[in-house]
């Protein structure tokens, strides 16, 4: 199981560039994960390149101690636009 601050803390030094990120446990079990990310990096990469990188960044965490993650990727920009 993996506790909700490594995941943000691995995501904050993978990704780079993170303005914001929250991780949240889904079940209460610390496998199945929703995690909210808001970073430059992702300026002109598709959602499927922004995800990939988050995956990247957890590396050997999606191989076992994370069953399920539920992400959503925003740049800056984007962010903002949903924030309205």
């Amino acid at each position: 199981m993996v506790e909700a601050e490594t995941l943000e803390e691995r995501i904050r030094q993978g990704v780079g560039d993170v303005s914001h990120v929250v991780v949240r446990d889904l079940t209460g079990t610390r496998d199945h994960w929703e995690a909210l990310i808001v970073s430059g990096a992702f300026s002109g990469k598709s959602r499927i390149q922004q995800h990939q990188m988050v995956y990247a960044a957890l590396g050997e965490l999606m191989a076992g101690p994370i069953h399920a993650l539920a992400l959503k990727t925003y740049t800056p920009e984007s962010w903002s636009e949903q924030e309205g």
